[in-house]
């Protein structure tokens, strides 16, 4: 059976099995112009020249270089083509969302032929309802977003990790300001308890905002506040997508 192995590792056994060569040609060569055979052939079990061997070494540091950076790039065009596919899903789920609302708007059209006064009214309180449960979802960082972060920011935090942050902060949000949008009366106990101490988390400042607390991160995500989690945030505010605003004993993420 025949086996692969990857393309570093076969690169890597090429360059030692030449330097082994190299190493043995250079004796047999001077073992087949001298005539004194005995001498020479104990040369055989000599090393190399100081400068040949170093140059050699220079050789081999220099192309594992070059692999390291081939295999970077490697791995940038797979996680550009991930984002790719990432934006090809959501333009296919706006194209459905478009259509839908296109159908919509045809059906209340038709409707208001036959009674425009009535479908007027109710076309408003629509747009109410609508402007009540709208929440501004935080943007996906793009590809050259990320690279302009710093590494020592960024540390193992891969571009697909740090999207997927992205998304539980945009759950986060979202269930939160559903709870705020609804009347107490509709709301149970725990529901009842969280909108209150959603209402004191806000201030002057954040009037017209919209921002979490790690309490909602916990409440409504499965992402853990830690460490890890502080480094996240500070790469989102390095790519001015929130910034923090404290008081009251509150650290909230305002989203921008």
């Amino acid at each position: 059976m025949i086996k692969y192995y990857p393309y570093s590792t076969c690169w890597t056994y090429h360059l030692l099995v030449r330097h082994s060569n190299l190493t043995f040609c250079i004796p047999l060569n001077l073992l087949c112009k001298n005539k004194r055979p005995k001498l020479v052939y104990s040369f055989l079990h000599l090393e190399l020249p100081l400068q040949k061997t170093k140059k050699l070494g220079q050789e081999l540091f220099v192309l594992g270089r070059l692999l390291e950076e081939f295999e970077r790039c490697v791995e940038l065009q797979k996680q550009q083509l991930k984002h790719l596919k990432v934006q090809y899903l959501v333009g296919l789920g706006n194209q459905t969302n478009i259509s839908t609302a296109d159908d919509w708007s045809l059906g209340i059209k038709a409707v208001m032929n036959h009674n425009q006064a009535a479908d007027v009214q109710t076309d408003q309180a629509e747009n109410v309802k609508t402007s009540r449960n709208f929440v501004k979802e935080m943007e996906y960082v793009t590809m050259p977003q990320f690279e302009s972060i710093p590494q020592y920011m960024k540390g193992r935090v891969t571009y697909d990790q740090l999207n997927v942050a992205v998304d539980s902060l945009n759950t986060a949000v979202t269930a939160k300001y559903k709870i705020l949008s609804q009347s107490m009366k509709t709301l149970n106990n725990h529901s009842r308890k969280l909108q209150q101490r959603f209402k004191n988390q806000e201030t002057k400042d954040t009037k017209g905002w919209y921002f979490v607390v790690e309490d909602d991160i916990r409440e409504f995500t499965q992402m853990k506040v830690d460490k890890r989690f502080q480094g996240i945030l500070n790469m989102l505010r390095h790519c001015q997508r929130l910034r923090e605003l404290r008081g009251g004993g509150f650290v909230r993420y305002v989203f921008l």
